[in-house]
């Protein structure tokens, strides 16, 4: 299917789930869960079974390391929550600073985020090995810092339904409202988007990497929040209603 016809059906069933007082934020939350599904594939699937973006599931693997299953390493768990919590202190800081304008916060949030994706990228490529163990650490932490912030920058933004990394409520919720009729159209649709969209980041990861290995997954990543950070930049002196 042609990468245009794709977009459009993209561009017409965000304008079945979204109101017009969103404004152009939809579009930046689906390139942001996309994100966050690609990365979990690389660090799962390459930097030793850790999440960067799902915490819920680095807690429970750091429950199995601990306990002494095989195959799980607690270090790789805790750094990856350590820089988690470290990423959204600083995202809390970024809202304090731009919170008032929703535009402005999601410019800062998307070009710091491309710091941290493009240090990855420069450090893949400087380091021959990809997966000599101090990159494998420093991926895990510039990406997990990442993913905290990009939670922190999210929550103050205020996309309902479509929170780019926490699905278990997200699906709970959709079966729970649609068997009671207790949720709108858009409601649901945003609920299936919000899945779908983790789902196609994560196996557009996880074919990259085997295709091209990790530094192609880290360059696709850096391109996608460079483009959203180059968006959002021009939403800086917007006055719409949606920025407040």
């Amino acid at each position: 299917m042609p990468i245009t016809i794709i977009v459009q059906k993209l561009r017409r069933l965000l304008r079945l789930a979204f109101e017009e007082a969103d404004g152009p934020l939809p579009i930046f939350f689906v390139g942001l869960t996309i994100v966050a599904g690609m990365v979990d594939a690389l660090s799962f699937l390459r930097l030793g079974e850790v999440f960067v973006a799902n915490m819920t599931g680095n807690v429970v693997l750091l429950g199995f390391s601990i306990s002494g299953v095989q195959g799980f390493s607690a270090t790789a768990h805790l750094a990856a929550l350590a820089a988690f919590i470290l990423g959204a202190a600083l995202g809390g800081r970024l809202v304090v600073a731009f919170g008032h304008h929703r535009g402005r916060l999601l410019a800062v949030v998307a070009a710091v985020k491309c710091g941290f994706a493009a240090t990855a990228v420069c450090l893949s490529l400087l380091l021959a090995q990809p997966d000599a163990p101090e990159l494998r650490y420093a991926l895990i932490v510039l990406l997990a810092t990442s993913m905290g912030l990009q939670n922190a920058g999210v929550r103050h933004l205020r996309m309902p339904d479509l929170t780019t990394t926490v699905l278990t409520t997200t699906i709970t919720t959709f079966a729970s409202d649609l068997s009671v009729a207790g949720a709108t159209s858009k409601q649901l649709i945003r609920r299936i988007l919000s899945v779908l969209l983790v789902f196609i980041g994560a196996a557009a990861g996880a074919v990259v990497l085997k295709l091209a290995g990790v530094t192609a997954v880290l360059i696709l990543n850096l391109l996608l929040l460079a483009s959203m950070a180059i968006g959002a930049f021009r939403l800086w002196s917007s006055r719409e209603p949606w920025t407040r």
